[in-house]
C-alpha cells in the first residue's frame, strides 16, 4: 500500500514557523514553484469575490493532464521531501502545495493511503485541528474528483487568512446569516445552494478532544446532506473498510465556524470549482474565462456546480 516516508521530522518549532522555514529554503531549491496572479474583484450577491486570473496554471493541469481512467502517479507516494515540513499527527504529515497560487498553502496528507472519496475520520480531523490551534486559517477539503479533487490520496488543505483584504476573512461570510452559536447544523439561507453550517467555539482548538468533536459536527452535516449510505446499503462494508461517501461535496472550517456543500460537478463551463470557490475565491486560467465567469456572475457559477436547495 503506497505510503508516506516511515519516519517524518514532528514540527517542534511550531507550525508556522516550520511553513515558513520550509517556504524559504523550497523557493531556493526551486523545489516550490508558485504560480503567478493578477487578482480581480467581482461583485456579486452581497460578496466581493477575489478571482485570480492564473495563466501559470496551464503549467501545473499540463502535467497531470491524463486520461480519466489513466493511472495517475501518486505525488504522496512519497512526497518531495524538499517540500516536506514535518509530521502533524502521527497518521499526517504536512506537505507544501508545490505549484501554490496562495502562499503558504499546506496539504495536510495521510501517512498511508487512504481513498479521497471515503468520509472523514478522527484521524483526518484531529491534524486539522492541531494546524488550526496554530494557524488562523481556512480549512479545506475537496470531496472526490467532482469536488475538485486532483489526487485520489487524502488530502486536507490550510491556506492563512485572510483571504483577501475588506471586512470579512472569508469573503462569503458576508452571506452567512447564521452566527448564533447555539450548536446543531442549519443551513445558510442567502446561498442559492445546498449547504450545511455550524458556529464552532473558539476555545474548541484547544481541547484535547478538539478532533473528535469536529468529527461530530462533521457526521451531522454529512447525514443532513444525505452523504452518508443507509444500513441497507452499507451491509457489504468490512468492519473495518472505511465508509464512502454518496456523493461529492466541499467542506470548509476555520476557528469560528464549519460549512459543507454537496456537489454536482467539478465544472463551470471549463472552470473547475473547488473548496475555496465557496469561500469565495475562484481562479481562472485567462482572460476568456475571467469574462465568462464575470458575464456569468461568480454566484451563478457556484449554484451551478452545488446541489440545488
Amino acid at each position: 500500500m503506497p505510503r508516506l516516508p516511515a519516519k517524518a521530522t514532528p514540527i517542534s518549532e511550531g507550525l508556522e514557523a516550520a511553513i515558513a522555514a520550509r517556504t524559504r529554503d523550497a523557493l531556493a531549491s526551486g523545489a516550490l514553484e508558485p504560480i503567478e496572479t493578477d487578482e480581480t474583484a467581482l461583485d456579486d450577491g452581497d460578496v466581493r469575490f477575489v478571482v485570480r486570473s492564473v495563466s501559470g496554471l496551464a503549467r501545473k493541469r499540463a502535467a497531470g493532464a491524463l486520461p480519466k481512467d489513466a493511472a495517475r502517479p501518486n505525488p504522496f507516494s512519497p512526497p518531495d521531501s524538499e517540500l516536506v515540513v514535518g509530521e502533524v499527527t502521527p497518521t499526517h504529515v504536512g506537505v507544501l502545495n508545490k505549484y501554490p497560487v496562495v502562499p503558504r498553502h499546506l496539504l495536510i496528507v495521510t501517512r498511508e493511503f487512504v481513498d479521497q472519496e471515503t468520509l472523514l475520520d478522527a484521524a483526518d480531523f484531529s491534524a486539522l485541528a492541531a494546524c488550526l490551534r496554530e494557524v488562523d486559517g481556512l480549512g479545506f477539503y475537496n470531496g472526490g474528483r467532482e469536488a475538485g479533487a486532483s489526487q485520489p490520496h487524502r488530502h486536507l488543505q490550510l491556506v492563512p487568512l485572510p483571504l483577501a483584504s475588506g471586512a470579512w476573512g472569508v469573503p462569503m461570510e458576508a452571506v452567512f446569516d447564521q452566527w448564533s452559536s447555539g450548536g446543531g447544523t442549519t443551513r445558510l439561507l442567502r446561498l442559492p445552494f445546498r449547504t450545511a453550517f455550524a458556529v464552532l467555539d473558539r476555545a474548541l482548538f484547544e481541547a484535547p478532544d478538539a478532533g473528535e468533536r469536529l468529527l461530530e459536527q462533521y457526521a451531522l452535516m454529512i447525514a443532513a446532506c444525505g452523504l452518508r449510505e443507509d444500513a441497507a446499503n452499507d451491509g457489504g462494508r468490512a468492519a473495518n473498510e472505511p465508509e464512502r461517501q454518496r456523493g461529492p461535496y466541499n467542506l470548509l472550517v476555520t476557528r469560528r465556524w464549519m460549512l459543507l456543500v454537496p456537489r454536482l460537478r467539478e465544472h463551470f463551463g471549463v472552470v473547475s470549482v473547488n473548496a475555496l470557490g465557496f469561500a469565495g475565491s475562484l481562479f481562472v486560467r485567462d482572460q476568456a474565462e475571467m469574462a465568462m465567469l464575470r458575464a456569468a456572475g461568480p454566484m451563478k457559477a457556484l449554484q451551478a456546480v452545488a446541489v440545488p436547495v
